[in-house]
């Protein structure tokens, strides 16, 4: 296959005429398009439409990234260099290029860095996972809209495990009004319960995502789309419902109808990489009580005549929903401080640079006179 040939392949991968025209824009001579599939920190797994390459990001790639998020992710496309060699079981690639992204599921890295991370690429729908057991938590799955809704894919919450709830009408009526118009539904993926309504999702080279905490049933959801056992599961802990991470590496998959399916690791720390003002978006009807707010820039915190903080009070709104509301929001002020000061410090570092590289320029400069 050469670089100007449409790599029907592909296709069955998501590729599309879109991408291809992308592609023959912007991709370096020599080079031929794939899409990620796997990641194994360091390395990943792409697949070119005729098989599977084992891949590393070129050094100018990552030398000219200025965010790791610009670097290959799982569901991105790439314009890739084979560089196999005879002998080897499996062929070799170097990706050249990220294609830019229609959609990307991105949150602030773990711990103290202060860095988005891309969770996956090129989604078009995402199901958000939740157990209904005893970890259980509508807080959990506001963090998980609020990352899909900024990504730009579609959001489908899925109620799981929902032969483990006495009464699941609590439950459904706290997501729906989280949710607006994305839908919920009731499953249990173990005994396929509810199972029918996800088909309508899953046409062909559509590609999914799976979010959830560690033990909401993602794994078994998807060999439950496969037909066959094919991700590892493990039983929760009764007293907690809680799960050990049996998904450990971002991986697609393809299901039996052609829909591609990404499984991701349960996420313990889930930091939105948000603006306080993406953060107030994603809750329509506390930005609706916002509108009869006495300031325009009110924070809902200690403003006189606060419509959301009476609202609160009163009962209007649901307190917790509330109280959440305001950690997300001071959260994403915190984050965008530390923003502007990682790049202040990136733009003092830069500066010194570029005034090195002056002086030693002038210093030739003047000794060549």
């Amino acid at each position: 296959m050469t670089e100007a040939e449409y790599p029907t392949g592909l296709e069955s991968w998501g590729y599309s005429q879109a991408w291809h025209e992308r592609f023959a824009s912007a991709a370096p001579e020599g080079s031929y398009p794939a899409r990620v599939v796997r990641d194994h920190r360091g390395y990943f797994r792409v697949h070119t439409g005729e098989g599977e390459l084992i891949a590393t990001t070129a050094g100018r790639l990552k030398h000219n990234a200025q965010h790791a998020s610009e670097l290959p992710a799982v569901g991105d496309f790439v314009a890739l260099k084979d560089v196999s060699e005879a002998g080897h079981q499996f062929g070799r690639g170097v990706i050249q290029l990220v294609l830019p992204r229609t959609t990307v599921f991105k949150r602030k890295a773990a711990g103290h860095l202060t860095e988005e991370q891309v969770v996956a690429a090129n989604i078009d729908t995402v199901f958000i996972v939740c157990g209904l057991d005893s970890d259980y938590s509508p807080r959990r799955v506001e963090r998980y809209l609020i990352l899909a809704r900024e990504s730009g894919a579609r959001a489908v919450v899925l109620l799981n495990k929902s032969d483990k709830c006495a009464d699941t009408t609590k439950p459904v009526g706290e997501v729906a009004v989280m949710c607006g118009d994305s839908p919920v539904h009731l499953i249990a993926a173990k005994p396929r319960i509810g199972l029918e309504v996800l088909p309508a999702y899953l046409g062909a080279g559509r590609t999914i995502a799976f979010l959830g905490s560690s033990g909401a049933g993602k794994s078994t959801l998807i060999n439950a789309l496969l037909g066959e056992e094919r991700q590892a599961t493990r039983e929760v802990r009764e007293a907690d419902s809680k799960g050990r991470h049996t998904t450990t590496e971002r991986q697609m998959f393809r299901l039996s109808g052609g829909a591609l399916a990404i499984d991701t690791p349960g996420m313990r720390e889930l930091q939105l990489w948000s603006s306080a003002e993406e953060i107030s978006g994603a809750f329509a009807d506390i930005e609706a009580l916002a509108e009869r707010c006495r300031f325009r820039d009110c924070t809902h915190q200690s403003e006189p005549l606060c419509a959301v903080r009476d609202a609160a009070l009163n009962g209007a709104l649901d307190a917790e929903r509330y109280s959440h509301f305001s950690k997300l929001r001071s959260e994403a002020t915190a984050i965008g401080q530390l923003r502007d000061v990682k790049l202040r410090i990136q733009k003092k570092a830069a500066d010194r640079v570029g005034s090195k590289a002056l002086k030693k320029h002038q210093l030739v400069h003047t000794k060549g006179r």
